[in-house]
């Protein structure tokens, strides 16, 4: 797990790499690599590079060049089948000077061009600069693990990183604030596709590559995951043993590393799965690490506790306090280089700081989720959608509007009427209504109230799901389950992955993710929908391989997620953050939201009503424009009221 960085000035602009300034942008990642850095220029070229050592500790340096120095690379990830490239490629003519995973990829580079990615079996980010070519080619990893961005000047003057707040080191771009997702990020978290907040920064999309030649750039995409159902069908027990043979070498591939390494358990079914397997792999005891916070629905450790003593783990805990949590969110806003979508980064940078007092790599279990429809929403949505069908067409209208009105005006139990006024008896049964509004943060009509006219007149796109229901019809899945896993598999996934990344790297160590093996998902993907959701079961072939394998209350247990307290802790002793991150005139001049609709939501949840998401989303947005927009830097203040609070002053 490294940094890497760059920049390239297309001979028109006849200027030379500015050392100093590659240095600033790569010295802005070193969280990412405290292990070594280093730096190659060459006229209009400069690659950058911090490098966290996990394989070939004293021979990996980078930038690392090809036998005969025309070939330089920059590499973030690690490669798990590079060795079995490695007789192939000498018998070739390629000469090793080092057993690392980096060096595998530059020799494949030689034979095969840009398509040396199909060869490589792992998660990566990589920048190499071919000086005979005089081309740079940069690539990302299928699933989008790693991190890439760019920026590319009207001149063609490219400024690539593995993070965001690099790009904003090199002077490349000014931060601003990018309205023409503000809709998708409102809705969804985050940004759906290549575009972030910042305006004129982009992400390499996952499975593609970016090939830059004198100011011109070239995007492919070299791969994606099809749904197509293979024409003979297998019973349940041979795709069972097909899939535990699959993830069984994926974890086994991913225990590749010169360092010591453990795992994160949050005692749900990925994470002991992962445990299990890891068990029967290793000789030495597993160093396993939990975190929790001390309130008893945001508190796991009983179940990781379970799964620690049934693998016999060396078992660490952690429990996070409100304090602690809201202490370190600006850091980890910062950190993250975009409002943070989940609470649950915070407790995952709170656990990776742990994990690296004994280990430089963990396994994590995401990717199951989305794999193999482990969320409840993929079930209510389909369940919803048909009953809606036969509903709408059965019922009158008339009668339809009334049994509207009763659930949503109605005395009964407010939760209950929340709960049907999520259902096809409020909701029209569109894909757009019952599963993107249904679980949105700021649904579309929320967003009409929302931003003010200002804002509005600024956005050149007010669809929220527009990429996601493109990505829904460009996939080749043909039911409504395969279509909802395709795209989350490029939207709400790529998140979860850099929150992974970021918080994880933040500590300075390396998370793996097993479940994200790309020949594992592409079988997944393929599985008839019944191995996935089968009635109330979700993942369920993950459920019969681990059957025998794991505590069956681990296995039968419904997902918890990881929930945060956030929207207690608004109501009582945090109420201050609204007041500071909300409700300041600061944050109202902004022009971006509206006061009396913001007001109102926080009159709302302090009523008793649940607006935590929403409430959250606000409180990032405004640190990270305070951070990044307005070039504060954060520190800690003490206060007679407060025992910490979080503020601001100016740099």
């Amino acid at each position: 797990m490294c940094g890497i960085c760059g920049i390239a000035v297309p001979k028109k602009i006849n200027r030379r790499v500015d050392e100093s300034l590659l240095k600033r942008m790569r010295d802005t990642l070193t969280h990412r690599g405290p292990d070594d850095a280093g730096i190659f220029l060459s006229g209009g070229i400069g690659l950058g590079h911090r490098r966290l050592s996990i394989v070939d500790l004293s021979g990996g340096h980078q930038p690392m060049p090809n036998e005969d120095g025309q070939v330089q690379i920059v590499f973030n990830g690690e490669i798990y089948n590079h060795k079995d490239h490695r007789p192939m490629l000498e018998a070739r003519g390629h000469r090793y000077q080092t057993s690392s995973d980096t060096e595998t990829i530059i020799h494949l580079y030689e034979e095969f061009g840009a398509a040396a990615v199909q060869h490589l079996r792992g998660m990566f980010a990589f920048a190499i600069w071919d000086a005979n070519q005089q081309r740079l080619l940069l690539a990302r990893d299928r699933l989008g693990i790693k991190p890439l961005y760019y920026t590319l000047s009207q001149e063609g003057e490219l400024h690539f990183a593995s993070e965001i707040k690099a790009l904003i080191e090199s002077c490349a771009v000014k931060p601003e604030l990018n309205y023409n997702v503000l809709a998708d990020f409102s809705a969804n978290r985050y940004t759906s596709g290549d575009e972030t907040l910042f305006k004129g920064i982009h992400r390499l999309p996952p499975g593609h590559t970016l090939i830059w030649q004198n100011g011109q750039i070239e995007i492919e995409q070299f791969w994606n995951v099809s749904f197509a159902k293979d024409e003979t069908a297998l019973s349940d027990k041979q795709y069972t043993e097909q899939f535990d043979q699959l993830f069984r070498e994926s974890v086994r591939l991913r225990l590749m590393a010169d360092v010591p390494l453990g795992m994160f358990l949050s005692g749900g079914i990925d994470s002991t799965a992962i445990a299990g397997v890891m068990s029967k792999l290793v000789s030495d005891q597993i160093k396993t690490f939990s975190v929790a916070f001390a309130e008893r629905e945001a508190n796991e450790l009983e179940y990781a506790r379970m799964a620690a003593q049934a693998f016999n783990t060396d078992h660490h805990e952690i429990v996070v306090t409100p304090q602690q949590f809201f202490d370190a969110l600006p850091a980890m806003v910062y950190q993250e280089d975009e409002p943070i979508a989940h609470p649950s980064s915070i407790p995952l940078y709170f656990v990776s700081k742990l994990a690296a007092e004994h280990v430089k790599v963990v396994l994590t279990g995401e990717g199951s989720d989305e794999l193999l429809a482990g969320y409840d929403k993929y079930r209510k949505t389909i369940y919803n959608l048909a009953l809606g069908r036969t509903y709408n067409f059965t019922v009158p209208s008339p009668l339809r509007r009334l049994v509207k009105q009763t659930i949503e005006n109605g005395n009964g139990s407010p939760a209950i009427r929340q709960k049907l006024a999520r259902t096809f008896l409020c909701v029209p049964s569109d894909i757009e209504s019952i599963y993107f509004d249904n679980f949105s943060v700021f649904s579309r009509r929320r967003q009409q109230n929302l931003f003010t006219a200002e804002t509005r007149a600024r956005m050149m796109e007010s669809d929220p799901y527009k990429a996601s229901l493109a990505l829904m019809r460009q996939s080749d899945a043909v039911t409504m389950l395969d279509q909802l896993l395709a795209a989350d598999m490029k939207t709400y996934l790529h998140e979860l992955l850099m929150k992974q990344d970021q918080m994880s790297m933040a500590a300075s160590i390396e998370s793996r993710v097993p479940f994200l093996d790309h020949k594992l998902v592409e079988f997944s993907a393929r599985l008839p929908e019944r191995m996935k959701l089968r009635g109330l079961t979700t993942k369920y072939i993950l459920r019969q391989a681990m059957a025998d394998q794991i505590p069956g209350e681990i296995l039968t247990r419904k997902k918890m997620g990881f929930p945060v307290p956030v929207g207690t802790w608004l109501r009582g002793q945090f109420r201050h953050l609204l007041d500071e991150y909300v409700l300041s005139a600061r944050a109202m001049e902004r022009g971006v939201y509206e006061p009396d609709f913001v007001q109102n939501l926080v009159a709302r949840h302090q009523a008793g009503e649940n607006h935590a998401e929403r409430l959250w989303m606000l409180i990032n947005f405004e640190i990270w424009q305070r951070r990044f927009l307005d070039g504060e830097q954060q520190h800690v203040a003490e206060s007679s009221e407060q025992a910490t609070r979080v503020a601001y002053a100016a740099a």
